[in-house]
């Protein structure tokens, strides 16, 4: 297929490719169109186009982005969108690069990462929910969700569990991490509820499939790739949909985010940092050390509210 004549064509052809490979919420796509077409009029005034735009345009346009004053954020979410109508353009011979593909982006503001706030993860939840083609991807996605903030697995554990392991209703599933070394995880109950649905989508999903004669799988979330099972590639890009259509900056969301919302909330809780070091299958405690940043300000406040010293002296 030849590259459309005009940028209008590449955006549409794009986004309608985009909605049906992944589905993406019509909130999703609003914001990736307004994006693209934004770009598409910068270049249009400097007489170029999608076909001939070279690394110095899209660096260029995000610098008049910066003049504007956007948010980071948003040109975070700007670059992510540019970049992703140049893969889509690659991946269909459009072009032989991706000009953006070595744009870092934003400068990396001078504080360490925003944790997700549990008003963000229950966003994100609300829109797994309802995000997919049909009701096989929507019970498929919340429990991809569930599982991985109730357990703070790594994406690659995550998309890699056996059906097995979530089998009979379990309180604790057993993970095989890094260096395949084994921990036990504990679910929750809104994970455990979400993986109750899933696994009965699941099982009449297999039954259709031996009916149809294809080989069985062994994978909880049962993919394309060559694995056999979802990709965890094709999860960042699903998480990143649903931030836009949670109306969070998809670039503070990630799985890795999510791990990280696991720790950081479970800190802020109460939970001891050795049980979460184990929880997270972190060989060495001082990495889990790390997430104890976001508690800077509780522990200041804990200070001032409880240390004797602290304490406004009652008149005599």
């Amino acid at each position: 297929m030849s590259a459309p004549a005009r940028m209008e064509g590449w955006i549409s052809t794009f986004l309608d490719a985009h909605a049906a490979e992944l589905d993406a919420a019509r909130n999703t796509q609003l914001a990736y169109g307004r994006d693209l077409k934004d770009f598409a009029s910068w270049l249009a005034h400097r007489k170029t186009d999608f076909l001939a735009t070279t690394r110095d345009d899209v660096e260029g346009y995000l610098v008049s982005c910066d003049a504007e004053g956007l948010s980071k954020a948003t040109r975070a979410r700007r670059l992510s969108s540019i970049r992703q109508l140049f893969r889509f353009a690659h991946d269909e011979g459009w072009r032989a690069d991706n000009p953006a593909i070595r744009i870092k982006g934003p400068g990396a503001v001078q504080r360490l990462p925003k944790a997700l706030s549990q008003e963000d993860v229950g966003r994100l939840m609300d829109v797994a929910r309802a995000f997919g083609r049909g009701e096989s991807d929507r019970l498929r996605n919340t429990a991809l969700m569930e599982l991985l903030y109730a357990t703070g697995l790594r994406v690659t554990e995550l998309v890699g569990l056996p059906v097995a392991a979530v089998r009979g209703d379990p309180r604790m599933i057993l993970v095989r991490g890094k260096g395949g070394k084994e921990r036990m995880v504990p679910l929750s109950n809104p994970a455990r509820q979400a993986l109750a649905a899933w696994l009965d989508q699941w099982d009449k999903m297999e039954e259709a499939a031996r009916k149809a004669g294809k080989p069985p799988t062994r994978h909880l979330f049962p993919g394309n790739g060559a694995e056999g099972h979802l990709t965890r590639q094709h999860f960042h890009l699903m998480l990143k949909d649903m931030a836009v259509a949670a109306g969070i900056s998809p670039s503070i969301v990630s799985p890795h985010a999510l791990r990280h919302a696991f720790a950081t909330h479970l800190l802020a809780g109460g939970a001891d940092l050795r049980v979460i070091q184990t929880l997270l299958g972190h060989a060495d405690v001082a990495t889990t050390e790390i997430y104890t940043h976001v508690l800077d300000e509780h522990l200041k406040t804990l200070v001032l509210t409880h240390h004797p010293l602290a304490k406004p002296k009652r008149e005599p």
